[in-house]
């Protein structure tokens, strides 16, 4: 994963500008523009500013570690790791803001375990929150990655996952924890002999998302658990925006933190084509798959509003002959892991899914993110289409736009700040595909509807069973 993503990278420069806030916090401003050096000469800089000039060994960081990052294959530093690193190495708390794709899981993982190796110990000594179970994993990867030339052990625990399995690893005093905060919650006040009473750093990634996902109660409770900054805790709180909710669990969990920022406003990534797509209602599914038989051979995303239509349009596609697998939430986690897994090896072109994929995964391959049902919120709208053009290479977005869409996607604009081109296709040839979809579309909505009765006939035949052994140990 890391290595695909990191053999592309360019190089670049950023300079780093300090200020104060209005309430006495230092501010790091990550700024992409050339940075003269001592000797007078000015230093590359990527198109996109994400990639910095900066070696990760002028962070003074230990040579083991160094030796990690390397096998990697990082070279330098993105802008937000080159500007929240070193204050989180002088020990200071840090807040770091920045979008998608631009580095975050190394910006914290690097200064935690470069600690670890300054003050070992046995117990668990970090735990990193994640809003959901595909981005916890993906964090693990990471910091078991990181970790592995210097003998740190990292332990993912996410819903959906048996818990016996993941108390036992547990047992075994990981250095790491990287959870979901309910299923961590979960074995804080389950699992005997679990706590975290020792630990030295509490990340929290997403924060934005985590509390938009109503986690708050829950990372409450495990803050009142763990040790405070005075009992040697540092904190790191990442988000993509600065809501008031992130504000008020930054004034409970922080203190004095450096404050870092490498986006101004949010924004699409800068290489990424986007345009929209004008269709009647009617004919959608037929405009999706002209779409898909178009950009054939590439790496696809689709994004629909519900678990159902998602899963629908694989049916469909795959009907039709596309090689299409679908994510949502009510996927179980080994198939949601496998689906995320296929698409990111390559064994899958086409990934239709609900907005469980949208923030913070790292598929570096997408080249298209088709936007079949639009979101909601305009920020949906970017963290989705942030799936692709990362780290400096281009992409395309379409936003496929009906007569009922048209209010949400001016809203949309307003939000960009911009007007996107017509994606422009001729609508005889699309209704040529009108006959065959059709039939597709019939044979799926018979395969969904048979598996959501399977589905709900084993939910049933389940709560029984739970029932009838209540029952008996009552009569016990």
């Amino acid at each position: 994963m890391a290595k695909k993503d990191s053999k592309k990278r360019k190089r670049g420069a950023s300079s780093q500008d300090e200020a104060s806030d209005d309430d006495g916090r230092k501010v790091v401003s990550a700024v992409g523009a050339e940075q003269q050096e001592d000797d007078g000469s000015s230093s590359e800089q990527d198109e996109d500013g994400i990639i910095t000039s900066k070696p990760f060994a002028s962070f003074g960081l230990h040579e083991t570690l160094l030796s990690s990052i390397a096998s990697l294959k990082w070279e330098n530093a993105t802008k937000i790791q080159a500007s929240s690193i070193p204050p989180a190495l002088e020990g200071r708390d840090v807040i770091g803001l920045a979008e998608t794709g631009s580095g975050k899981t190394g910006a914290f993982s690097i200064p935690v375990l470069n600690y670890l190796l300054e003050k070992p110990q046995r117990s668990v000594f970090a735990v990193i929150l994640a809003p959901t179970r595909e981005l916890a994993f993906q964090i693990h990867e990471v910091v078991a990655a990181l970790g592995s030339g210097m003998g740190a052990s990292s332990v993912c625990v996410v819903g959906g996952v048996d818990m016996a399995s993941q108390a036992i690893a547990l047992a075994r005093n990981p250095h790491v924890v990287v959870a979901t905060p309910g299923r961590l919650l979960d074995h804080l006040q389950n699992t005997k002999g679990f706590h975290l009473r020792q630990i030295k750093y509490l990340v929290l990634d997403e924060a934005d998302r985590m509390l938009s996902m109503d986690f708050e109660r829950e990372i409450n409770e495990i803050l009142e658990v763990i040790p405070d900054h005075e009992g040697g805790r540092r904190t790191m709180l990442f988000s993509a925006t600065m809501t008031s909710k992130v504000e008020k669990l930054q004034r409970a969990s922080l203190v004095d933190p450096v404050r870092v920022e490498v986006s101004t406003k949010f924004q699409t990534p800068k290489k990424l084509l986007q345009s929209y797509l004008f269709i009647p209602a009617k004919y959608k599914d037929c405009y999706l798959t002209y779409l898909i038989n178009e950009h054939a051979g590439q790496s696809i995303l689709v994004f629909g509003a519900t678990c159902n239509n998602v899963q629908r349009l694989a049916l469909m596609l795959r009907n039709l002959g596309f090689p299409a697998i679908c994510l949502h939430g009510q996927m179980s986690q080994p198939k949601r892991l496998g689906a995320l897994t296929k698409f990111k090896a390559g064994g899958r072109d086409i990934m239709i899914c609900t907005d469980v994929a949208s923030r913070g995964l790292d598929i570096p391959s997408v080249d298209v993110v088709i936007n079949f049902d639009l979101p909601g919120h305009g920020k949906d709208y970017i963290h989705r289409v942030g799936r692709t053009a990362r780290a400096g290479r281009s992409g395309k977005a379409i936003a496929m736009v009906t007569q009922y869409d048209v209010e949400v996607y001016q809203r949309l604009e307003h939000l960009l700040g911009q007007r996107l081109p017509e994606y422009k296709l001729a609508e005889e040839e699309v209704l040529l595909l009108l006959e065959r979809v059709n039939d597709a579309q019939r044979l799926a909505t018979r395969e969904l509807k048979e598996q959501i009765s399977t589905r709900d006939g084993n939910r049933k035949g389940r709560k029984t069973r739970e029932g009838m052994a209540t029952r008996m140990a009552r009569r016990r």
